[in-house]
């Protein structure tokens, strides 16, 4: 199986993008066309991202799971700083099709054990 990699946003924009077939939102705020790519994390990495970009604001979050085998964009892995850790950005458009599974931001949290909010 290809890897996965997780991307956290508001429902009503998924909702929108998977109606689209696409989903062009980067970070809170800002589009894949202002950025020039989509922020996603590993796993390890999401819950200090969800504190960083939503804090307690976490209502209405849903956590995307994608499948890098189905992307038609490049993954590259990159750091904010030199010698910081690396996250996964994808350089283009997301299919929707490239989404095996959306969850709700406190059922991602309970189903990695971890606590939401």
């Amino acid at each position: 199986m290809t890897e996965q990699l997780l991307h956290l946003t508001e429902e009503p924009l998924w909702e929108a993008a998977r109606r689209a077939g696409t989903y062009e939102m980067s970070t809170r705020g800002r589009t894949l066309r202002e950025e020039g790519f989509i922020h996603c994390s590993l796993p390890h990495q999401l819950p200090a991202v969800a504190q960083a970009l939503y804090g307690s604001d976490d209502d209405g979050l849903v956590v995307l799971v994608i499948d890098t085998g189905r992307l038609q964009a490049p993954v590259r892995y990159e750091a904010m700083e030199p010698g910081g850790e690396e996250f996964p950005h994808i350089y283009g458009p997301l299919p929707a099709s490239a989404v095996l599974e959306v969850r709700s931001w406190t059922a991602h949290m309970a189903h990695e054990g971890g606590e939401a909010g």
